[in-house]
């Protein structure tokens, strides 16, 4: 997982643990004072769902880890759950070792198979006795975060590919595609797709003589363009005039220059070659597949600034190049 990707998670679970800390504190007088009356405490579970709409689950374990309570949920009380023993369960082990409230890591819940998690709250009296715990079961889609959209960071991220496509390498060579024969032809029209047709997003499978294309006009869908689509200029004719988007970070000019690169990756070996490439203006980002099933994640600047003897300079493991460091020379 990147290092981007974990910072978000943790800021939603530091709001989420600010959150629910101060209601489970609140919470943990009420649960004492009505300790050794199961009516009492499923009442006050019950009233406590109406200012928790989102949590799935509230129930009530003694000191052992053991259910004392039904699960109240926002529709009423499962009684079914009295007597349950969660005391094995993964998100218990912090709250028996001591802590006064935890935050389980995520998990697939038993039942649903959704991404859920736990918030389990020690239940002691005010010289420090342990009566038992509050716990409560949250479905992850239910949460109330602020859900900010990830952002994918721009940084060279390269992927290895199947180990027995890697080891045979060197036993099979490049076929010439359909697309290989007309390739020139073929970018041509790619490019005119993407700079007046409204194409943001595009992949080129070279070996298979495809494309992928998806459109400002139509996002959600992907279109499939097989060879004799990529080789009849005719084909711009079913996609409506667009103008290249403000918004797209790589310069309009510098598209015909990438797909050039393409082009110069798919005939530079005939062992370690393209197998399929794709760019994306909004994000600036292209990715390469070669032969030896290793992908590659880039910065479209980035890639013009390689040459090809960057690519075959790998030996015969077809270990691509490692990723400059961000700032490096």
């Amino acid at each position: 997982m990147s290092q981007a990707l974990q910072a978000t998670i943790a800021r939603q679970r530091m709001q989420l643990y600010g959150r629910l800390s101060s209601i489970f504190a609140r919470l943990r007088t009420q649960c004492v004072a009505r300790w050794g009356d199961t009516d009492a405490l499923e009442a006050l579970l019950r009233e406590t769902m109406q200012t928790l709409p989102y949590c799935k689950y509230l129930y009530v374990l003694d000191e052992r880890g053991r259910q004392i309570t039904a699960n109240a949920t926002p529709a009423g009380l499962l009684p079914a759950h009295r007597g349950r023993d969660r005391s094995a369960r993964p998100y218990m082990a912090e709250a028996l070792a001591g802590a006064d409230f935890s935050l389980s890591p995520a998990y697939l819940s038993r039942n649903k198979r959704r991404p859920s998690l736990t918030a389990v709250h020690r239940l002691t009296t005010d010289d420090g006795r342990l009566r038992g715990f509050l716990g409560a079961d949250f479905d992850l889609r239910d949460l109330p975060l602020t859900r900010a959209l990830y952002r994918q960071p721009d940084q060279w991220l390269q992927l290895k590919g199947d180990p027995a496509i890697r080891g045979a390498l060197f036993q099979q060579q490049r076929v010439e595609s359909l697309m290989d024969g007309r390739i020139d032809e073929v970018l041509d029209l790619i490019t005119e797709l993407v700079l007046a047709h409204g194409v943001f997003h595009g992949k080129l499978h070279f070996s298979s003589s495809r494309a992928t294309l998806w459109l400002l006009d139509d996002p959600y869908r992907y279109r499939v363009l097989d060879f004799e689509d990529l080789n009849d200029p005719a084909t711009c004719l079913a996609y409506p005039r667009r103008d290249y988007a403000a918004e797209a970070v790589i310069p309009a000019e510098r598209v015909p220059e990438i797909f050039r690169h393409f082009r110069a990756l798919r005939f530079m070996d005939e062992n370690i070659y393209l197998r399929s490439g794709s760019l994306n203006v909004f994000n600036g980002m292209v990715s390469l597949n070669f032969s030896c099933d290793g992908s590659h994640y880039m910065r479209w600047d980035e890639l013009l600034d390689k040459r090809m003897d960057f690519w075959l300079g790998t030996g015969p493991t077809c270990e691509t190049p490692e990723p400059p460091e961000r700032g490096a020379a």
